[in-house]
């Protein structure tokens, strides 16, 4: 039987207080995330469970029990004290899903730092953007990427500490320090720094479509929701082995790579390679995964490879499957009941939910293609984008939330004014627009602003178009999202250029060339088409919802504020 057992029931009789039970959440002590996911459970005599099973790139592999878990934490935590890194202070974690990037993610917390997980893949530009508006005091990273953060360094005053975990005769420069976990002196004790469920904790950086990056901020509290979430739509149970594929630079990385299974106490895997239909499958038939939370994209180049390489592999101990990140088309859904005899549960929410907030669940059919129905403690609708009150059933309108389920974010960083536009008319205001049908399922209609869902992955045209403009050729762009099979979205930019310059191909290689050195690879445009002007409003606005309708074959839909000609 399911853990969440009838979806009808737990919604009628659901209170955010039963997860807390569950964890053991005392009224007034200490609420530390770490120690709920690591110690907690070594106190409990279930230290010697295996807790990560790590693959590397070249098939190299490695475990860790939760004592160990316990053990590699205490240290990073130490460390950081040592540094003089204080509670409170931004500790950025910047390198591949290597052990160190979860040994650290729960170090930093356990010591009381606020955690700010980045893709390793992001370059100087993004870097700097996002370690410059939080002021981190410190980053975790390895001899591979330090040179991205070296090249920086003059412009971050606040950052002091650059700990390379695998400094082994690499020379190492201003303000770096090596720290090896293995063999770092064993810390057998470390106490949690003691937080409230108010505490900050992780501070995941998300992009939007005008303005820098924002930092949504998250709590210690989170935790109550992660857990239960993970419990009751994951279904995670003792003997699970379980893999989510995201990368902790993602929310759902650590939502659900981190948090949510250890602090249910599960054994995880990680695998740090890049995608390769054969190269999963075969990671997760040698390690018997029984559960498995992955991305649409990667679902589709699944698909692309066929059934045929499915049955090669014995995948007979998969038994739920479950994906997030960008709507799941119904062909997926159908082609996995093929492909694997289970259907994937689609799941929807938010860097700024911190958990899912719409979801399909065992046993409860899946409709494909419907993001599912609420999860029990969240009050959800659809509103009118102008007014933002509920509409009919069948409607299409903005997904909003009630607030107030402890893993909502609590600010954007440094940017309030922003925050509190999030919030209208008592619903927190997703940015996402749907319909509900007669059975109350959500129906995904499209992005309510301009942000690139590329893979799963959100990208932010300003940053593109800030790159892209810093070349010497470029007048003006416009980045956009056209459509994908794979992807969903790929970016495309379009580039007015300055007197004097061709629009041809060795000027487009010029630009591809240089803005490769400043944006991540998710960002990079897949193509630049040359326009002679960008469409504006009379305010000077870009209106990259024309482009995009362009490209979408859709309505252009009010040109009333369109610049004249």
């Amino acid at each position: 039987m399911s853990n969440i057992g009838s979806y009808e029931e737990r919604r009628k009789s659901f209170d955010w207080k039963e997860a807390e039970r569950e964890l053991g959440y005392p009224e007034n002590g200490n609420h530390n995330i770490a120690w709920y996911c690591v110690d907690r459970h070594c106190e409990k005599g279930r230290g010697g469970k295996t807790a990560l099973i790590w693959e590397g790139h070249a098939g190299e592999e490695k475990r860790f029990t939760f004592d160990d878990l316990r053990l590699h934490t205490n240290a990073f935590a130490a460390r950081f004290r040592e540094l003089g890194v204080e509670p409170g202070e931004r500790i950025c974690l910047f390198m591949d899903k290597i052990p160190e990037l979860y040994f650290s993610f729960l170090g930093g917390l356990k010591m009381g730092g606020i955690v700010q997980p980045l893709f390793s893949a992001f370059g100087e530009d993004s870097l700097i953007t996002r370690l410059e508006d939080a002021e981190t005091r410190a980053i975790v990273t390895t001899k591979k990427h330090v040179r991205k953060v070296r090249r920086i360094l003059d412009r971050l005053p606040h950052l002091q500490h650059i700990l390379v975990v695998d400094a082994d005769g690499f020379a190492l420069k201003d303000r770096e320090t090596a720290f090896d976990y293995e063999k770092a002196p064993p810390v057998e004790t470390f106490p949690a720094h003691a937080v409230t469920p108010e505490s900050p904790s992780v501070l995941h950086y998300t992009s939007g479509t005008t303005g820098k990056p924002k930092g949504a901020l998250h709590v210690h509290g989170s935790l109550v929701s992660q857990y239960i979430t993970t419990k009751w739509v994951l279904d995670l149970q003792d003997d699970d082995i379980y893999w989510c594929t995201a990368d902790p630079g993602w929310v759902t990385g650590t939502s659900y790579g981190i948090i949510g299974p250890w602090s249910n106490g599960c054994t995880q895997l990680v695998l740090d390679s890049g995608f390769g239909s054969a190269r999963w499958y075969e990671f997760m038939q040698k390690h018997r995964a029984t559960v498995w939370y992955s991305a649409p994209t990667a679902i589709r180049l699944l698909m692309r490879d066929g059934t045929e390489l499915v049955q090669k592999h014995d995948l007979s101990s998969l038994r739920h499957l479950a994906s997030v990140g960008e709507p799941l088309n119904a062909e997926a859904v159908v082609w996995s009941k093929e492909a694997f005899g289970k259907e994937f549960h689609d799941t929807y929410w938010q860097t700024e939910t911190g958990c899912m907030v719409l979801c399909n669940y065992p046993g409860l059919p899946v409709k494909p293609g419907s993001m599912g129905k609420p999860f029990p403690g969240i009050e959800a609708g659809v509103v009118d984008p102008k007014n933002h009150e509920p509409v009919k059933q069948g409607t299409v309108g903005l997904i909003a939330l009630r607030p107030g389920w402890p893993s909502m974010f609590r600010a954007y960083w440094n940017n309030e004014k922003t925050y509190n536009e999030k919030f209208q008319n008592g619903w927190y205001i997703c940015g996402d627009r749907a319909s509900i049908d007669e059975d109350g399922y959500y129906w995904f209609v499209g992005r309510d602003d301009d942000v690139i869902n590329t893979g799963g992955h959100l990208v932010g045209p300003f940053e593109i178009e800030s790159a892209l403009i810093e070349h010497e050729a470029v007048a003006e762009s416009a980045a956009v999202g056209k459509p994908d099979k794979v992807n969903m979205e790929v970016v495309k930019a379009f580039v007015a250029l300055k007197p004097g310059f061709e629009p041809n191909d060795d000027t487009e290689l010029s630009i591809m060339n240089f803005i490769r050195k400043k944006l991540s690879p998710l960002a990079m445009p897949q193509e630049i088409e040359f326009v002679p002007s960008l469409p504006k409003t009379r305010s000077g606005k870009i209106l990259r919802r024309m482009l995009r309708a362009k490209e979408w074959g859709e309505e252009i839909g009010d040109t009333s504020t369109l610049e004249d000609d």
